[in-house]
């Protein structure tokens, strides 16, 4: 059985972050032949400049996630929303694995976008936004992976999203979808 590997960005860069904590839950219920790869901290990668990617250049943080997109079979993008869109983590993160243009480590990988948010809606318009723009970027979006868990403050103050069994049965649905980009890239 081969085995998709699923790497994982969180757009939110606080350590109590409740987006971090669903990455961990979707990690924790991935199916045996889904390796979920949680890639550190994006605040440590600098904003992205096209002064500073040039080859013998590239910062080591900018680097290692091209890098690991590259290895990854698809990705999946956990966003907070700020308002009204995405972090700015995320959208440079999208930033460095567009480029270079045509070529980035985003070309035709397949990319679901999901998270938590404060708001009613779960962070709808933040995913939106990350979908449109990974998109543009070359990914090839799984718009049918949707998880947008709504108010993440209150529902997870004193619950890990793992513990919440109506979002790990959410999680289990998103598996499919992915593994099944993973197959259709690869055939």
């Amino acid at each position: 059985m081969t085995t998709n590997t699923v790497l994982t960005l969180v757009g939110s860069l606080r350590a109590d972050s409740h987006n971090r904590k669903l990455a961990e839950a979707i990690a924790l219920n991935a199916p045996e032949n889904v390796d979920v790869q949680i890639h550190g901290s994006l605040g440590s990668i600098p904003f992205y400049n096209e002064d500073i990617d040039v080859e013998g250049q590239v910062p080591a943080e900018a680097a290692a996630l091209r890098a690991a997109a590259a290895e990854a079979d698809t990705l999946l993008l956990v966003t907070p929303e700020h308002n009204g869109t995405m972090p700015a983590s995320l959208k440079n993160a999208i930033d460095w694995l567009s480029r270079p243009f045509g070529a980035g480590a985003l070309a035709g990988k397949p990319t679901a976008v999901v998270g938590t948010a404060f708001g009613q809606y779960g962070g709808v318009w933040a995913q939106d936004e990350v979908r449109k723009a990974v998109g543009i970027a070359g990914a090839k979006v799984l718009d049918e992976v949707k998880l947008a868990v709504p108010g993440s403050m209150v529902r997870f103050a004193e619950l890990h999203p793992k513990d919440d069994a109506e979002v790990v049965e959410q999680i289990k649905g998103i598996f499919e979808p992915l593994t099944a980009a993973e197959e259709e890239a690869a055939a």
